[in-house]
């Protein structure tokens, strides 16, 4: 159980690269790492979960926290290349409808 985490500061943006899973083990890790970003004042906050495989409710409680974070200090957060999987953690609790959520971008064919 993995969790990597790049993050290429921007100006007035910071686009966070995850890769691995999200759980009650490597969640604090993320949480470290998210929140300090969104308490920048108009940062932009980009989470790139492309590569993330798996997400329980523990990296949902790390999201809320962050979603709560960057509207108390006026940062903006987005998740973006979610793959349907993880996006259907956010779609059960109904996190979808509050949350700024991007799914991968399918090619058909």
């Amino acid at each position: 159980m993995e969790l990597n985490i790049d993050i290429v500061e921007e100006r007035n943006k910071s686009v966070v690269r995850l890769s691995g899973e999200i759980d009650v083990y490597t969640a604090p890790q993320l949480k470290e790492k998210l929140l300090p970003l969104t308490k920048m004042t108009g940062n932009e906050v980009e989470v790139d979960m492309e590569f993330v495989s798996y997400m329980d409710s523990t990296g949902l409680g790390v999201f809320i926290s962050a979603l709560k974070s960057s509207n108390e200090n006026s940062s903006k957060l987005k998740m973006i290349n979610l793959s349907d999987r993880v996006y259907r953690v956010f779609n059960i609790t109904g996190l979808h409808e509050i949350m700024d959520l991007e799914r991968i971008n399918k090619v058909e064919r």
